[in-house]
């Protein structure tokens, strides 16, 4: 992230764009001014083009009319969308002559982006001049051409599909209120751009964002978090993004590429993602938390789950790089000090505030980790504050807090650890809590429910859980039985996992035996 707003990789063969010959690409339907006005930007400096608005408007309707005909006549399916890694000249060239169209596509996207970014970054002619038209400052009708890239899908083009949602995202974000009002402040001169012609485009555009994240491999999130990175920079999109569920799937990213802690992989990569994509899913929840105090939806949003709390106290804990906690970090410390007073929500809705996700946070063992990186040495001076803040924060709220109720909320937030919590001294003393207010035996259900768990340490836990709450409460046996505990404990026995295998065949001897101390 840039002053100019998100970079945008170079294109793989952007060597071959000097040899483009734009009278010999008939398909195009090029008029001989269009043309002219390509040579005559390639011979140019871009400030000199974009110096006069007319011409400027008049280069970027070029570029897009290019996308839209090279998209038209099969553009993203070919050669080009296949290549990931910079091409030599040769290669490029190649690659030219094979799928000349592909190429123009990415030459017309790395021209738009180098519009936007020059356009953003200078005091005259702006994004709004350009991309928005008559009095009423409505969006030009060509930004379709960057959709429809979006829209051919996983056969598509990435380079192409990242750029052009980057592109579509820089330009639709100056239209909204928030960023009129922000260069307003800065004294910058802008045109009048209409926000409601840019909403439908923004719906689009963030649908496919999410889409992208929704994807259960993930493996292509990388072309979607450049576009995701701009939206997050005005308020109205950002309410938007969280509307359309970003919260909950970016959280679900985040947690799916974690690295474990202290594995080498930490260092490099997590799952499919390097630190970087980490640092950009991590910067982009991070912008979502400055909109806590003024809406209760985002603040629910933030609750669903426990996805998000979960994922950052990820970040902290597996700690890959410093930039990386340090957003994490002051993610947290906004989340933990969030309020209800500016904007309750509608009578009757739950209210959600920072003890509530402080006490997330402490169901994820996330005040161990503020430890742990208390005895570190931090370069950044915010790290510091943020870890001391965070601390007092989660040390008093624990105070305030019950063994039962740490145990409960640990319990629902399904992040099982072991700890005090999980011993024969524990249950012994509140087996029957696990009743519940409502006797429903809510909590059992849902150690129940942890047996199924992917980690083996989770389901290990809720087997001796499970155990123990059948020894220490009366008619235990019967309950955990009647709830189904021994059907999903059974095939556990048998598990690979030997640790897993041990508590599985304890918690069913426990469930069996009329006295488990003898057998003990």
């Amino acid at each position: 992230m840039t002053g100019r707003g998100p970079l945008l990789a170079p294109s793989p063969v952007t060597l071959a764009f000097p040899h483009i010959e734009w009278d010999q690409l008939g398909s195009l339907r090029l008029t001989a001014q269009e043309t002219a006005l390509l040579r005559m930007a390639e011979t140019n400096p871009i400030e000199y083009t974009l110096a006069d608005s007319r011409d400027a408007s008049m280069y970027a309707r070029v570029l897009l009319k290019l996308l839209a005909e090279a998209s038209a006549a099969g553009a993203g399916y070919g050669r080009v969308s296949t290549i990931t890694q910079a091409c030599s000249e040769e290669e490029a060239v190649n690659a030219f002559d094979e799928d000349p169209l592909g190429v123009v596509s990415h030459y017309a996207i790395t021209k738009l982006h180098k519009i936007i970014t020059t356009l953003m970054a200078g005091s005259g002619v702006t994004v709004g001049t350009v991309f928005y038209v008559g009095k009423d400052g409505v969006l030009v009708d060509q930004w379709k051409a960057l959709l429809r890239i979006l829209n051919k899908g996983g056969r598509g083009d990435g380079f192409a599909q990242s750029g052009a949602a980057l592109c579509l995202a820089l330009i639709l974000v100056t239209a909204c209120p928030s960023m009129q009002t922000a260069s307003a402040d800065e004294k910058v001169k802008t045109r009048s751009t209409s926000y409601a012609s840019a909403v439908e485009p923004l719906e689009a555009l963030t649908a496919w964002i999410v889409s992208q994240l929704k994807s259960a491999a993930g493996s292509n999130i990388g072309i979607a978090i450049p576009a995701m990175t701009a939206l997050m920079a005005a308020t109205e999109t950002r309410h938007l993004f969280s509307a359309s569920g970003g919260i909950k799937y970016l959280s679900r990213q985040l947690r799916s590429k974690k690295a474990p802690a202290g594995s080498a992989a930490t260092e490099a990569k997590s799952g499919n993602a390097t630190v970087q994509q980490l640092y950009e899913l991590t910067f982009c929840l991070w912008c979502m938390t400055y909109e806590l105090n003024g809406s209760p939806n985002i603040r629910a949003d933030f609750t669903k789950d426990g996805a998000a709390i979960a994922a950052l106290t990820d970040m902290i804990s597996s700690a890959p790089r410093e930039k990386v906690v340090r957003v994490a970090l002051s993610a947290l410390v906004n989340l933990a000090q969030c309020t209800a007073d500016e904007n309750p929500g509608p009578s009757g809705m739950t209210k959600v505030d920072g003890d509530i996700f402080l006490t997330e946070m402490l169901a994820y063992k996330l005040l161990k980790s503020i430890q742990y990186l208390e005895e570190r040495q931090w370069t950044d001076p915010d790290i510091v504050a943020d870890i001391k803040t965070l601390h007092k924060l989660l040390a008093d709220n624990y105070k305030e807090m019950s063994r039962f109720e740490v145990y409960k909320n640990e319990v629902e937030s399904g992040h099982l650890q072991w700890g005090s919590t999980h011993t024969e001294a524990f249950f012994k003393e509140n087996a029957r809590m696990m009743e519940g207010k409502d006797a429903d035996f809510k909590l059992l259900k849902v150690l129940i429910a942890l047996l199924s768990s992917k980690d083996d340490e989770i389901a290990a836990i809720a087997c001796y859980d499970i155990g123990e709450f059948v020894r220490f409460y009366p008619n235990g046996k019967a309950i955990a039985k009647r709830l189904g505990a021994k059907e999903l404990v059974m095939p556990l026995i048998e598990h690979g996992n030997v640790e897993l295998q041990r508590h599985a065949l304890q918690c069913v001897s426990k469930m069996m035996v009329q006295n488990w101390e003898y057998v003990k």
